[in-house]
């Protein structure tokens, strides 16, 4: 899709229009088979200088993935032609491959990952801390406004070089279902969106297509619920003064609970991966469909107008109007991390935060994304696609609140088993509580 250079994109995202790019750039790329010691030295390159091959593990799914990581690679060769990037496509499964390689001492040079396996990773000295380089210091001056968090961790260290700001979870819907089975938007009530599952159950279609084999998506979407009571959402169980689960996340529990048994997911919701998920939703079998803001690419490309997202519904239409600008999202440390183990430690370091950089200026000036950790100075070269303009104008000025991170890993688990477990017909919310509150008591006693 071709953007006219014309188009001037708001208050939300004049601050990355301004500040260059620091010297070393920035790059988002994908590596090969993580390997302890993966690091090659291998021939020379055109001008004589050593060849260094750096192994990374990082996303390389879709065209939202795969792009901003070509982008960076090909952005590294101006910068650092003596490095050859092997890619490593990361699998979509939670980190456990990654995790795989850790605990089988062989690691990739850089790997990209979230804050829950950094933590582990933390413990296990499977990730280099990146405090005392000078790259850092450069990476952290260059960044956009609001998104620290990304880049500092809550105990002080910075273990990865973020390419995204603060992300969050929408609520897709295809337009086209929705009125020919008759339902009116917006949705603003747990009540009216069972309704509008009943409808669609009725109607043929899959309601909502969620790919719940991966735990952190059911978790994505109690968390929306939450933050409809809570505006710090998972961020309250980090308190150490709470010792039982808050009023808050029972009852989106109960709401979670109530959409699942009017039938808004489908039946083999947990053993549904990206995909088989996503397919349902762009063949338009499903009506509706959970994940990212990264989301609005692929659906816009294969629905276009078809397709919008919808604010997170909550108890009642006042709570609904006095939360729907609390962003179901937290700013937890993520991106391109490197391991201690890698034979070019000092390059691989540079390597992580240009991959890092060039991944972001080509989220932004070629997708349009206000949404990213780093500066560019580069214009967006195109118009934005309907609903990430949308997010532009509408959410990110006026956003109320952000979610707090949640930094306890075993608080963290024990809600992802959960809330995966909701989505399965024997489960009660009495038994999610109580497994909550287990972990609590142990976790704040």
């Amino acid at each position: 899709m071709k953007f006219p250079k014309s188009y001037t994109y708001g208050l939300a995202v004049m601050m990355l229009t301004t500040g260059l790019l620091t010297a070393c750039g920035a790059n988002d790329s994908n590596s090969s088979n993580g390997g302890n010691g993966s690091t090659e030295t291998a021939g020379n390159s055109a001008d004589g200088t050593e060849t260094v091959k750096l192994k990374v593990y990082a996303q390389h799914f879709d065209d939202d993935t795969s792009k901003p990581f070509d982008y960076a690679v090909e952005e590294l060769k101006k910068v650092m032609p003596n490095v050859e990037i092997e890619l490593d496509p990361a699998v979509m499964d939670g980190y456990q491959k990654l995790k795989t390689y850790a605990a089988t001492g062989n690691m990739p040079d850089i790997y990209f990952t979230d804050w829950s396996t950094l933590q582990t990773f933390a413990k296990s000295k499977n990730v280099e801390v990146l405090d005392d380089y000078e790259v850092t210091n450069s990476f952290k001056a260059n960044m956009t406004s609001g998104t620290e968090s990304r880049l500092v961790a809550p105990d002080g260290h910075v273990y990865a070089f973020p390419d995204t700001g603060i992300e969050f979870q929408l609520l897709y819907y295809n337009k086209s279902i929705f009125e020919k089975v008759g339902i009116a938007t917006p949705i603003k009530t747990v009540d009216e969106l069972a309704a509008a599952a009943t409808k669609l159950k009725e109607a043929g279609y899959v309601p909502m297509s969620i790919f719940a084999k991966e735990k952190w998506i059911p978790r994505a979407f109690y968390a929306g619920f939450v933050t409809r009571e809570d505006s710090n959402g998972f961020g309250t169980l980090d308190d150490a003064n709470v010792k039982e689960l808050p009023q808050a996340f029972i009852t989106a529990a109960e709401q979670v609970k109530k959409l699942q048994e009017a039938g808004l997911f489908d039946v083999n919701a947990t053993n549904t991966n990206y995909d088989q998920a996503s397919a349902l939703f762009y063949q338009e079998k499903a009506a509706m469909f959970v994940n990212g803001q990264w989301e609005i690419y692929s659906s816009q490309e294969k629905l276009g107008d078809k397709v919008d997202w919808m604010y997170w519904p909550a108890k009642d239409e006042a709570t609904y109007e006095a939360s729907k600008l609390f962003i179901n999202g937290a700013g937890s440390p993520q991106g391109y991390a490197v391991s201690p183990s890698s034979k070019n430690k000092e390059i691989a370091v540079q390597v992580a935060s240009i991959l890092a950089q060039k991944s972001a200026e080509y989220r932004y000036s070629q997708l349009g994304s206000p949404i990213v950790a780093s500066k560019t100075d580069k214009p967006i070269a195109g118009s934005v696609p309907a609903m990430m303009d949308r997010l532009a104008k509408e959410v990110l000025p006026n956003a109320q609140a952000y979610a707090g991170a949640l930094n306890n890993t075993k608080i963290s688990t024990s809600l992802e088993d959960n809330t995966q477990s909701l989505l399965i017909n024997n489960f009660t919310v009495e038994q999610f509580v109580s497994e909550l509150n287990r972990v609590l008591k142990k976790e704040h006693p």
